[in-house]
């Protein structure tokens, strides 16, 4: 049986353990939010990153990501 190696993440100051290898659509994709929904925000080790470069940039073990939805209403 394989086993899948984790590594901790802090996301929007809880701890998480993800699966090794995740690019930031992966990790969106494994918090259960969709990487194409248009009012997200993320953010690594205090840098926000550009959507663009989301499928380029990994999350590796120990970062920091604060991730933003926006909402509608009043």
């Amino acid at each position: 049986m394989p086993t899948t190696t984790t590594i901790p993440v802090t996301v929007n100051g809880e701890a998480h353990e993800i699966p090794l290898g995740l690019a930031v659509p992966d990790l969106l994709r494994h918090l259960d939010i969709d990487p194409e929904q248009s009012g997200i925000a993320v953010a690594v080790n205090g840098a926000v990153v550009r959507r663009a470069d989301w499928p380029g940039t990994p999350v590796g073990e120990g970062d920091e990501l604060e991730i933003i939805t926006a909402t509608q209403g009043g």
